[in-house]
């Protein structure tokens, strides 16, 4: 497999990637969420896989569960929540001409992370 890295919410696996988009694993732990956060180079589709998602996309508040898809545009704010007492797992497919890690711009995060990305 290929990189992967644990964060205060989880952890993200790359399963694939090449010109022009990348595949992650996203575990997302019970009652954990992820920054408020937007990016400049890609766009990203989220499909479940298990657990229910709270998805915030441009400060409109969506659930998705197993099979549901969400899609985020290209410099969209977006958020995923876990609320629930189960670990949410979610596939997210990134496009666009750069997927670097350093794309993002954090607008609210409850770790103190800094706005960034690092």
């Amino acid at each position: 497999m290929g990189e992967s890295s644990a964060r205060p919410w989880g952890s993200w696996e790359i399963l694939d990637e090449a010109d022009g988009y990348k595949v992650k694993r996203i575990v997302v732990l019970p009652h954990s969420r992820l920054s408020y956060q937007t990016h400049q180079h890609r766009s990203e589709h989220w499909v479940i896989v298990s657990g229910k998602a709270s998805c915030v996309v441009e400060g409109e508040l969506s659930y998705a569960g197993p099979g549901d898809c969400v899609d985020v545009a290209q410099g969209a704010a977006h958020r995923i929540i876990n609320e629930q007492d189960e670990t949410l797992v979610i596939i997210e497919i990134q496009r666009g001409e750069y997927t670097g890690e350093d794309d993002i711009v954090r607008l609210e995060d409850d770790y103190g992370r800094c706005p960034d990305g690092h």
